[in-house]
């Protein structure tokens, strides 16, 4: 097994868990500038996710290092990169309820959002984290 598969196959439960904690909406207007910036990138996952829009979210939501792990992994594996991986975990989503709690940035580059879902009949927070790349927060991980 090369190097690049265990590193996907470690993004691709993060991403499931992002992305299971998806409903029809989540709420960013109660934040404002950069946080609701960063928000409105979950905001956008989440409704991405409910349309079914794998390509979209790899090419317009994730950030670089994930999708590209996830394209690497492709080329060890059973293949379809990035939007594959997606699509497959998007088959796992039972649109449990989603809350934005809270935005913090980490300086100009960087930033994390405590959210609150359910999954697996049990309420979770999670913290996903972003990176600014091209002028537009994008999802780096989920711990």
């Amino acid at each position: 097994m090369s190097s690049a598969r265990p590193a996907a196959l470690l993004c691709v439960p993060l991403l499931a868990l992002g992305v299971t904690a998806c409903a029809s909406t989540a709420s960013s207007g109660s934040f404002k500038g950069e946080q609701h910036e960063v928000a409105q990138t979950i905001s956008n996952l989440q409704s991405e996710a409910t349309a079914g829009e794998a390509q979209k979210i790899c090419k317009n939501l994730l950030a670089g290092s994930v999708t590209a792990r996830l394209n690497a992994a492709s080329r060890s594996s059973s293949g379809g990169g990035c939007t594959q991986a997606v699509k497959s975990q998007l088959t796992e989503v039972d649109s449990p309820e989603l809350t934005i709690e809270s935005v913090q940035l980490h300086g100009g580059a960087s930033a994390s959002a405590m959210v609150k879902g359910t999954y697996a009949g049990k309420s979770r927070v999670s913290t996903i984290t972003l990176v600014k790349e091209g002028g537009k927060w994008k999802i780096s991980g989920l711990g």
